[in-house]
Order: C-alpha cells, then sequence, then structure tokens
C-alpha cells in the first residue's frame, strides 16, 4: 500500500506530495489538468516505464534535466525512480541501489484499467501473453529467472535458424529449450486455472448473461511433445529464419459461444470483461501471496454507464485493495463513499475535505 507519494518534474507537476488513503482514492480535474500524471507515477515506480510514452523527454517537465519520483510502502519500504532526459535512471529501493527493474514490480503489483485496456482483447497474443506472465511472475519467485533464461535460448536458437547452423548444433539449444519452456508452461497454465476460479463471481455480477469461456492456449499443439514440436518443425524454421511454435507463442482465448469475445461483446461489455480480467488478477495475487494490488482506474466514466461504474466501483472496494481512480467531476462518480479526493488542477494536487 502507498502511504506517501512525491513527485517532481514529471509531466506538468513542478512538486507534489501525496498521503493517500488505504481504499478508494478519488483524483479529479479538467481534461489535461495532469490527473492521469498521478497514476502514471505510480505506474512508473513499479515497472519503470510509463502507460502513455516511451520517450521519457515526454514525461520530464519542460526545460528540467531529469523527474524524480518516491513512494513510502506502508511503514517499511521505500521506492525511489530518477530518469534523465537521456534516458538514464536511477533506482533505489530503501536507500541502496536496485540490482533490477524486476524488483520494483515485486514491490508494487500494479493493475491499471484505461481506455487503453482495450488492446488485452483487441490486440495479438502478446498483450495477452504479458497479462498472464504478471500473474505467474507475481505467484512464483522462480519465474522470472526461468522466463529470463527461456527467451536467451529462445534468442540463441533464433540466431543460429538465420546463420543455417547444423542440426546437430541446434539440438543443443532445443534441450535446454525444452526444459525451461515445458517449466514456463507448466507455471502458466496452473496461473491460468487459478484466474479461472477467481473470474467466475466477478463475471456472475458483470456480465451475468453472458457465457463467457476462457483457456489457456500454451503455443503448440498440446497432444505433442515440446522437444517433438521443435524437431519436427526443425525444417521449416531454418527456412523461415525463426522458431514458429513453442510457449513463446502462449496465448489467452477468450470466447463467447464460439465467437472470439472481441467480436461478440459491445464496447461497454468489453471494458467490463477487461476489468473483470484485473481485478480476478489482482485477487489471486492476495490469494496466493497474503498481499493487496494497487489498483489504478484512468477515466472510470468512459463508455461506462452509471449502473456499471456503480459496479465496477463495488467490486475494486470488496478487493480490500488500495485503488486510484481518476475523472473529470466528482459527480460523475458519486456512488461510494471516497476515503479521500484528490482535485488537481494546472499540476497542483490538493486533498479535499468533506
Amino acid at each position: 500500500m502507498l502511504t506517501k507519494l512525491q513527485l517532481a518534474h514529471f509531466r506538468n507537476v513542478q512538486a507534489a506530495s501525496v498521503s493517500p488513503a488505504g481504499g478508494l482514492n478519488l483524483i479529479y480535474g479538467a481534461n489535461g489538468s495532469g490527473k492521469t500524471s498521478v497514476l502514471e507515477a505510480i505506474w512508473f515506480l513499479s515497472v519503470g516505464r510509463s502507460f502513455r510514452s516511451h520517450l521519457s523527454q515526454r514525461v520530464i517537465q519542460h526545460n528540467q534535466p531529469h523527474f524524480t519520483l518516491f513512494a513510502q510502502l506502508g511503514s517499511d519500504d521505500r521506492i525511489g525512480l530518477q530518469r534523465e532526459r537521456g534516458g538514464d535512471h536511477q533506482v533505489r529501493i530503501n536507500g541502496e541501489p536496485a540490482k533490477r527493474l524486476a524488483e520494483l514490480a515485486s514491490m508494487l503489483p500494479l493493475q491499471l484499467i484505461s481506455p487503453e485496456s482495450f488492446s488485452l482483447l483487441l490486440d495479438g497474443p502478446k498483450a495477452r501473453r504479458e497479462f498472464i506472465d504478471w500473474g505467474a511472475f507475481h505467484g512464483d519467485p522462480q519465474f522470472f529467472s526461468v522466463w529470463s533464461r527461456f527467451r536467451r535460448l529462445l534468442k540463441q536458437r533464433n540466431q543460429l535458424l538465420r546463420q543455417q547452423a547444423s542440426t546437430r548444433q541446434i539440438a543443443i539449444w532445443d534441450k535446454q529449450l525444452v526444459q525451461y519452456g515445458q517449466w514456463l508452461t507448466d507455471a502458466r497454465k496452473a496461473w491460468v486455472n487459478s484466474l479461472n476460479d477467481a473470474l467466475k463471481g466477478i463475471i456472475d455480477q458483470f456480465l451475468p448473461d453472458v457465457p463467457i469461456r476462457i483457456s489457456f492456449n500454451q503455443g503448440w499443439d498440446s497432444k505433442t511433445e515440446l522437444d517433438q514440436v521443435y524437431s519436427a518443425g526443425l525444417a521449416r524454421d531454418l527456412q523461415l529464419g525463426y522458431t514458429v511454435s513453442g510457449p513463446h507463442k502462449a496465448d489467452l482465448r477468450l470466447r463467447v459461444d464460439k465467437m472470439p469475445a472481441q467480436d461478440s461483446l459491445s464496447r461497454g461489455q468489453l471494458k467490463l470483461l477487461v476489468c473483470a480480467l484485473k481485478i480476478a488478477q489482482g485477487m489471486v495475487l492476495s490469494q496466493q501471496q497474503q498481499r493487496q494490488c494497487i489498483y489504478l482506474v484512468d477515466d472510470l466514466a468512459s463508455e461506462l454507464d452509471q449502473t456499471r461504474r456503480t459496479l465496477l466501483l463495488e467490486q475494486l472496494q470488496k478487493t480490500g485493495g488500495q485503488v486510484f481512480v481518476t475523472a473529470i467531476e466528482p459527480e460523475q462518480l458519486a456512488m461510494v463513499p471516497w476515503d479521500k479526493r484528490f482535485h488537481v488542477e494546472q499540476g497542483r494536487i490538493t486533498e479535499q475535505q468533506d
């Protein structure tokens, strides 16, 4: 849980300090006021990048050399991050330099719900694979090292394929690739099963009349062993110069009856489905790790009517996690009692007293 957040030279926020509540926090203000920047800063402290831009120059305030972010987590842990215009960054955890950015994600697990969250359903398998891997990463301390090792092995195999290396040489790498790839697949499959268990009640609330079915596609024919997939596809892979099938092609399939969910649901229903997936993912984390996820909800009113807004806020409240929600007007979201409200105007953040 975030107990303090400080921003300096971040977007249009010159300097701000916020002490959020442990429950529902409303951040409101006009378009361009800087309210989404608060969510972006929290996201940056978890993953080391923005969810709005890949260019650090756009995040750093004009005419400033860098931005600085700081967060107090509970009463013990502290995270600090500074990023320069050239892209260099410094990350400190409890005053000590962080060894890798994955440490941030482990300390500050977040779920982001925004108008762009539709990409989870509408884009290619990569977004859904990342969604699965977020859950598996937080569910198993070994996941990150195995995932990293598999990616390096796959990169090496693809390089050998492009170089038209011998079958014998590639087979040496395939043995390790199968070992790590199968472990990765088993971890993903177990996590998706946990997700399905958590989703049942939420789907019944959000989309009670829609028969949604969620399944895991491991990236190759489930009736074939992974070592056979690599050996049988080697001639094709050599011709193409890359590995066609395997765990790197895993996907999460969502269907209504026999149709893909994105082809069967309305925009409002798709947003509710994305929200259900994100909330369920946070619930699995809570069940497996006995710790709460933080939910960031940008522009909640977008594409949801009053009834669905209320339903979503009630479900978020039931998680017991810390929630940050942005809106243009507080009246848009007057259906729940907010623990704290913050008004943002021209980069200035002010806590509002009831």
